[in-house]
């Protein structure tokens, strides 16, 4: 904060010595000829007692201008008219700029010839009248800017000839918008909601503020539409809290420079819609690309690490598919389903929540800790079940195997597993939450399909079938072995609700494990000695049940994760501070359910080698921990166009940025810094 404060008061200083500057007397035509900026005053014809001016700015090859509000440095034109008796000027009209990032700061620029035309109101035109004006300006290069001035004078006549390059330039201006859009402004961000058809195209969109030091020019900003509304969020600027009853704005449309003109009227702002990729996130590829990267993701995710201790459930499938071909088939078509189905579930519901507004993204089940709960429940249960505890048909357990249990073990499995993103599937994942839904879902059904193709192929393949042992008693030692990383799952997931919950939570758990167990062996008994099991088990259900529901309100995360990075905790706020700094910047996003996330931490990240590179460097090291949902962060990774964690991002020096692949390595970063 301290140094965003002397960022702005150099700032101001740099534009009181930018205006002293340009006050000082110097003789026109002389200065005309230094400037490198050329500027030239043309007029229009008087037409029912209006005229329009131009002032044509031609700056030289590697030189600009800047817009009204240039941004976070920069001065905008200033001019001082002196005008016959009976006419006016109205307000200057400037083309769409250009976004220019030096150092981490914004600018809105032109490096191009451009034309501010001025309206003329002309109470009579039954001669020539002159006109004259006094232009200040800043003409600035990527390294040093120089404050320029010129005194330009036209005359305006009755019935003189159209000028051509006044319908060009008028071209060039934003259009306005015929309806008023609404806003709504907090400590934290500007939420606006801008009246514009769903057909109008949208390519590297950006939103240029009129009003001064309102909003973070060099924040991302967010786009996203829910209909006919064009949805758009930018931080604010944190030095300067005030309110303000109107906002006006640009929006450029596309790289080209279209765009229009808007006011803004204090209103409500709805959420959700769908996100656009705006001009800090990726284009999105094909469709069909990104169907095999989804198809590519899942496959992959049987290998991945996160996915380990969900192992024994398609181990015991693919062990009892060899019984018969029949019964291989109908197995591993209702395994495949069951993965599809959940899925196609989970994108549904993380797409009904993002239309409805809340920040989530891929694997937002896991950050709910009444889910985890359950969750740890069902694996205590499953353990107890591979023991030989009970015998109740938990999901794909029962000694003969049915189409409904295996059906329900790749629900489960693909609850557990799709947390998990890795190569490939990052980008379909991240693709999904942009698109409309029918090709979103069938992303995400393509994901479950990649995840259920090794059983699939096991099942209707005879060769492969082959190949796997014949059933017999081995399978009944085989269980017992596996139900020892089931047992590690449920201890994993006893560790992330202490994670997102604290001691309580964690005591809280243990004491439901205890019971559920007990329970369990009563039902085990009963099923021993030839009895029914109805009480124990429904009585399981309902411990289960009031478990989740009356669970404790999770305690606040306080301690920040111990990292030799001496890594920051992650915010829109220090990744802009960080980015004004002029240093590279590693931003690593990270959760405690993400095995791949501890993996890479392990491998590459939270390294002496690592460490060193980046302090010769001086990097600034971000870390953003999304085991608890954090709207900041899942705004983040929209943006840039990741649907869940892990996610590498490097910033330069100038600010610019680059997603690092998801399979970090040592070498990857030090190379990143330049060791």
């Amino acid at each position: 904060m301290q140094a965003r404060r002397y960022r702005h008061v150099m700032t101001l200083l740099c534009h009181l010595l930018a205006f002293l500057c340009l006050s000082a007397p110097l003789a026109a035509q002389a200065q005309t000829r230094a400037n490198h900026i050329a500027a030239e005053l043309i007029a229009g014809p008087v037409l029912d007692g209006r005229a329009t001016l131009a002032i044509r700015m031609t700056p030289d090859s590697g030189w600009h201008g800047y817009w009204r509000n240039p941004g976070d440095a920069g001065l905008g034109m200033q001019l001082e008219w002196d005008l016959p008796q009976g006419v006016t000027a109205g307000e200057p009209r400037y083309p769409v700029p250009a976004t220019l990032l030096v150092q981490g700061l914004m600018n809105h620029v032109y490096e191009r010839e451009y034309a501010v035309l001025v309206p003329l109101t002309v109470a009579s035109a039954s001669r020539s009248l002159p006109v004259r004006v006094k232009a200040q300006w800043l003409a600035c290069t990527d390294q040093i800017c120089v404050p320029e001035r010129a005194e330009l004078a036209t005359e305006i006549r009755p019935g003189a000839a159209h000028d051509p390059r006044m319908d060009a330039w008028t071209q060039h201006l934003p259009a306005p918008l015929d309806t008023t859009a609404t806003f709504e402004l907090d400590d934290r961000e500007l939420r606006l909601a801008v009246p514009l058809p769903a057909s109008v195209p949208l390519q590297s969109p950006h939103l240029f503020i009129q009003q001064d030091k309102l909003v973070d020019y060099a924040a991302p900003q967010a786009f996203s539409r829910k209909g006919d509304l064009l949805l758009v969020t930018i931080p604010r600027a944190r030095f300067d809290p005030r309110e303000t009853s109107a906002v006006d704005a640009v929006l450029r449309l596309d790289a080209a420079g279209n765009g229009i003109a808007l006011r803004a009227s204090v209103g409500q702002v709805p959420g959700g819609g769908t996100a656009v990729a705006g001009s800090n996130a990726p284009a999105l590829p094909p469709l069909p690309w990104l169907l095999l990267a989804a198809l590519a993701g899942g496959l992959l995710l049987n290998v991945m690490p996160c996915v380990f201790p969900i192992l024994s459930l398609k181990a015991l499938s693919l062990a009892r598919a060899g019984e018969s071909e029949a019964h291989a088939r109908v197995e591993g078509a209702a395994y495949a389903a069951g993965v599809v189905a959940a899925c196609m579930g989970l994108g549904g519901v993380l797409l009904m929540l993002r239309a409805g507004g809340e920040q989530v993204g891929w694997a937002f089940q896991l950050q709910e800790p009444g889910v985890v709960i359950a969750l740890f429940a069902l694996a205590v249960a499953i353990t107890a079940n591979l023991l030989g505890v009970f015998e109740f048909s938990v999901p794909g357990f029962a000694k003969a195997g049915s189409p409904q249990g295996a059906f329900a073990t790749g629900l489960l499995a693909a609850f557990v597993a799709t947390p998990c993103t890795g190569p490939f599937m990052a980008s379909a994942m991240g693709a999904a939450l942009l698109l409309p839904v029918g090709p979103a879902l069938l992303l995400f059904a393509m994901l479950g399909l990649g995840i259920a193709l090794p059983f699939l192929a096991v099942s209707f393949v005879p060769a492969l079938r082959a190949r796997l042992p014949r059933p017999g008693k081995w399978m009944v030692t085989f269980r017992r072995v596996m139900a020892v990383p089931m047992g590690l799952t449920a201890l994993a997931l006893a560790w992330l609700i202490w994670r997102l919950g604290g001691p309580t939570s964690l005591a809280y758990v243990t004491v439901l494990a205890v019971l559920v167990l007990a329970l369990l062996g009563l039902v085990g008994r009963a099923q021993r000695s030839g009895r029914r099991a109805l009480l124990p088990a429904f009585a399981t259900l309902a411990v289960l049940a009031v478990g989740v529901l009356t669970m404790p309100d999770p305690a606040p995360q306080s301690r920040p994760e111990a990292s030799i990075l001496k890594a920051q905790v992650f915010s829109p706020e220090a990744l802009d501070q960080a980015r004004r700094s002029g240093k590279p910047i590693f931003v690593y996003m990270t959760a405690d359910w993400c095995l791949t996330c501890k993996v890479n931490e392990a491998a590459a990240i939270e390294r002496e080698e690592t460490r060193a590179a980046f302090q010769k460097a001086g990097v600034i090291v971000l870390r953003g921990d999304w085991t608890r949902r954090d709207p900041a962060i899942t705004r983040y990774l929209t943006e840039r166009g990741a649907a869940g964690v892990p996610l590498y991002v490097w910033y330069d020096k100038e600010g610019r940025a680059e997603t690092l692949p998801q399979v970090l390595t040592p070498a990857v970063l030090e190379q990143k810094a330049g060791v």
